[in-house]
């Protein structure tokens, strides 16, 4: 996969549009279009018009609706990307739900927003996740952490995909958990950026996962189990 993709108004973002309201579809599908550089190449109001029209139209951007009348579009971007792994799902949604951001993050979604979002920035959200970037309001995402870790969980099973990683694994994971760059990891546990480069990218593929803020919230569970942070000459 390119590590950059510059899009064009030859070779436009291919936008995917999903939400039970057709006037709010037909709001997006004008907003989205009238730019040279993305192009809406079909729409559906429901869950299984969105899994049996999406793949066939190979988007790089799916917009969907977190709420509908025969699902949730969390459901359909598992499944989506399950077909598209390269698909970027952008997550629109009226309600500031921690749970459906959670859901949203381990469903692979690379950004969340609020349907109260200006245009221009609906645009620019767009533009962000077709360019593999994560769209996800640090405020919000900053909260959720915080609630995740506060939550009197006792302490819950580790899961079996952190089992399997090694104790400076679990030491990275724990720091990017805490919001650390590979900056100040590498700071912290006396390593090179590349270094920690490396292992970040052998622990997303262990835990299964593609972004930064999945490992994050899998993160939590190591807190709550009472920290297994165990970073040596910190």
């Amino acid at each position: 996969m390119a590590e950059t993709h510059t899009f064009t108004e030859q070779d436009p973002i291919r936008v995917f549009l999903l939400d039970d309201h057709e006037v709010v579809r037909r709001g997006l599908n004008d907003l989205l279009d009238a730019e040279p550089d993305i192009r809406v190449v079909g729409d559906a109001g429901t869950a299984e018009q969105a899994l049996v029209r999406g793949p066939a139209l190979r988007p790089h951007v799916a917009v969907l609706d977190v709420r509908l009348p025969d699902g949730d579009g969390i459901t359909v971007c598992r499944e989506l990307r399950d077909r598209m792994p390269e698909l970027a799902c952008l997550m629109l949604t009226s309600f500031d739900d921690e749970e459906a951001l959670l859901d949203a993050i381990m469903a692979g979604a690379a950004g969340y927003v609020l349907k109260q979002i200006k245009g221009s920035d609906l645009v620019s959200a767009v533009r962000t996740v077709a360019s593999g970037q994560s769209m996800l309001d640090p405020a919000t995402t900053a909260r959720l952490m915080r609630s995740l870790r506060a939550e009197p969980a006792g302490a819950p099973p580790l899961p079996p995909e952190l089992a399997g990683l090694s104790p400076r694994e679990r030491d990275i994971l724990a720091l990017i958990g805490e919001g650390l760059t590979n900056r100040e990891i590498g700071k912290k546990l006396y390593l090179s950026e590349k270094t920690v480069k490396n292992h970040i990218s052998r622990l997303l593929a262990k835990l299964g996962v593609q972004r930064r803020v999945q490992a994050a919230v899998l993160a939590c569970h190591l807190d709550q189990r009472g920290g297994e942070h165990t970073g040596s000459g910190s």
